[in-house]
């Protein structure tokens, strides 16, 4: 039986930009799949269906019917709800958790009766904008996507998902979900702070909003453009790799007083030096 034989039947848990965009490619790669939505926004649920996102509303108590389901809640929920998904999947069912935190559900997940079910992964994709107006069909083509622990999935129904994300154009790599999680903290956490940060900042400070929107250049806008992002989906993040944040912060703090220093004492030489040092970021970022 081909994968997209097998995908005939899928239940996707949170209807946002992630969920919304992995349907419509999925439809696009097997235009026969029914899609069943579950989400606690029947706003969202509504508008997925008007736009042929999904193709049912459906709820938690179905998903014995379902040989894929993909998960793409905001961290916290996805922990609280893992459990009960396994719990009443069928037995030949996938369940994929696209969360930007790994180690957590892992754990959770770890001794569950149908763990090789269970993928854990995490897609380096997304945008400032939520919903499912936001989503759209390429928003993975040429992204990586990390698969962690993957020696805890069946091999089989991991060759299942692997195939799909070829499909989908997707840049595939595995990773310790610890690991996982102390790197990307300081890779994409952290700059999520910065930006929120930044953004508080200046509203702080310039109490006109005619004076940001007519002074604001490129930089600021491209630097605060992930303080957009969802608040709620976000402070779970930060919540659940508190640990590996909070050691991010610190490092960045200390940067960040290092360079106010060189700045108070003028040493220009010195501070040339250090953003020279930091230019050479713009090398690693061509190889992504």
């Amino acid at each position: 039986m081909q994968l997209i034989e097998l995908m005939d039947k899928i239940f996707v848990i949170g209807i946002g930009l992630i969920g919304g965009s992995l349907c419509l490619k999925i439809r696009d790669i097997n235009p026969n799949v029914e899609i069943y939505g579950i989400d606690i926004s029947e706003e969202h649920l509504q508008q997925a269906l008007e736009s042929g996102i999904i193709d049912f509303k459906s709820s938690i108590d179905n998903i014995s019917k379902a040989n894929l389901v993909l998960l793409t809640t905001p961290v916290d929920i996805s922990n609280n709800i893992i459990t009960e998904i396994l719990d009443r999947i069928n037995e030949k069912a996938i369940v994929i958790d696209f969360g930007s935190t790994k180690s957590n559900i892992c754990r959770i997940t770890k001794n569950h009766k149908n763990r090789e079910n269970f993928i854990a992964t995490h897609p380096i994709a997304g945008t400032e904008f939520s919903g499912p107006k936001a989503a759209f069909s390429e928003l993975f083509t040429e992204k990586t996507i990390i698969i962690c622990d993957a020696e805890c999935s069946d091999n089989r129904l991991l060759g299942i998902v692997i195939d799909l994300f070829n499909k989908m154009k997707m840049k595939i790599r595995n990773m310790n979900s610890e690991s996982h999680d102390k790197h990307i903290a300081y890779v994409s956490h952290l700059s999520h702070i910065s930006s929120f940060m930044l953004g508080k900042t200046v509203m702080d400070k310039e109490k006109n909003e005619n004076n940001i929107f007519d002074m604001a250049g490129s930089g600021f806008e491209s630097t605060v453009r992930l303080a957009k992002s969802s608040p709620q989906m976000w402070s779970a993040i930060f919540k659940l790799n508190k640990k590996n944040i909070l050691n991010s912060l610190d490092e960045y703090i200390i940067n960040l007083n290092q360079f106010k220093t060189l700045i108070e004492n003028e040493n220009i030489a010195e501070l040339n030096k250090e953003m020279t040092k930091t230019n050479y970021i713009k090398k690693i970022l061509k190889g992504i």
